[in-house]
């Protein structure tokens, strides 16, 4: 799936450090704004305990597990819809990815600078949203101009774009992003052409120090963060990144014993990961064979020939039907031939929309 996730922030809140530890592709990271110029681009593997298990199942040759972008964009500040700093390019990156992860400084550290000379989450967040909603308004302002002439000849879509650029406009004004509107299904296919930055749903990753990643809750920036996201219907993420940077160097029973030290069961950098691939909607299906246990992105609402067509596109040409089991189906059973014998393979065809850990042979004829 082409799909991606920026990761922003203000300059020093520890964007590329999380980077970092999610790809581990090494993102220059110093004391000082604007380090992070280019956005770099990095591929993760998306965890999922389901993939161990179907290959302690199958004990194939080899397994594949799916995986997910994430960019990380340089640090926003104050004036960026203006041009400062280098607002105008970080803003188009941002236009170019698909949802936010939006991380805030929850953590103290003289030794660590504030781009604005303290550490407040809720202004960090104000500030990086105020100056999405303005590029905003400055791009629909301009259609409204060019719209309004249009709809006083009558013309329908120019009259229900105008309507939509108007509700936006409004929200602007009050400094609300465009995803805080509840549109119709027809209105969201037009806000959709406007590829407006703040339409992008967001989840927020709350960086704290080693010592509050235990206790998040009595974290006073963690609370105002949570208590933000909450009124946006968002997802907030709990990070340590300078730990989850020292776990990304672990692999297998080093990690998980790293993990077990800590006293936490998961690390924030797979919690992130998963809500991000939630948050657009993707799923997962998975292969199983002898030769290889994979697992396969989806866009929620997919059906199965569509679905056929990730791995191949002659499979989606030539889709015939799927033989679908459900993980947990092919869990409890133990194995697919046994699972067949239970009757929980199902034979799926053209209009089958596939779910979340489908289990699926896809049958096709090119």
């Amino acid at each position: 799936m082409a799909l991606t996730t920026g990761i922003v922030g203000l300059p020093n809140v520890g964007k590329s450090t999380l980077f970092n530890a999610i790809t581990q592709a090494g993102a220059e990271s110093a004391n000082y704004p604007f380090c992070t110029i280019d956005p770099n681009v990095g591929i993760v593997e998306v965890p999922d305990y389901r993939l161990q298990k179907l290959t302690e199942l199958v004990d194939p040759k080899k397994t594949i597990p799916t995986a997910f972008e994430f960019t990380d964009i340089a640090g926003i500040v104050e004036g960026a819809s203006k041009g400062e700093g280098l607002g105008n390019k970080f803003l188009s990156h941002i236009r170019q990815v698909d949802a936010i992860s939006h991380v805030v400084r929850c953590f103290a550290d003289e030794n660590i600078t504030h781009v604005s000379g303290r550490v407040n989450p809720l202004n960090d967040i104000q500030v990086i949203n105020l100056e999405l909603i303005l590029a905003d308004f400055e791009s629909i302002e301009k259609r409204i101009t060019r719209t309004a002439k249009l709809a006083k000849t009558k013309d329908k879509d120019a009259v229900a774009e105008l309507e939509v650029l108007e509700l936006l406009r409004d929200a602007f004004e009050e400094e609300k992003p465009a995803r805080s509107i509840n549109f119709t299904e027809e209105q969201q296919k037009i806000v959709k052409q406007l590829h407006l930055l703040t339409s992008k749903p967001v989840l927020y990753a709350a960086n704290v120090s080693e010592e509050d990643l235990l206790s998040p809750e009595d974290n006073e920036y963690v609370k105002q963060v949570k208590e933000f996201a909450r009124a946006e219907n968002s997802e907030v993420i709990v990070v340590c990144a300078k730990i989850e940077e020292e776990i990304a160097e672990l692999e297998g029973e080093e990690k998980q014993m790293f993990l077990e030290e800590l006293g936490i069961k998961e690390s924030g950098l797979d919690q992130l990961i998963r809500a991000a691939y939630d948050l657009l909607g993707l799923q997962t299906y998975f292969t199983a064979g002898v030769q290889e246990v994979r697992a396969w992105t989806f866009k929620k609402g997919t059906k199965a020939p569509q679905a056929a067509g990730i791995i191949h596109t002659d499979f989606e040409r030539g889709f015939i039907r799927a033989e679908v089991v459900s993980y947990e189906d092919l869990v409890d059973a133990g194995s697919m031939n046994i699972a067949k014998e239970k009757g929980k393979v199902r034979l799926e065809g053209k209009e089958y929309v596939m779910q979340d850990g489908d289990v699926v042979h896809f049958r096709f004829n090119v």
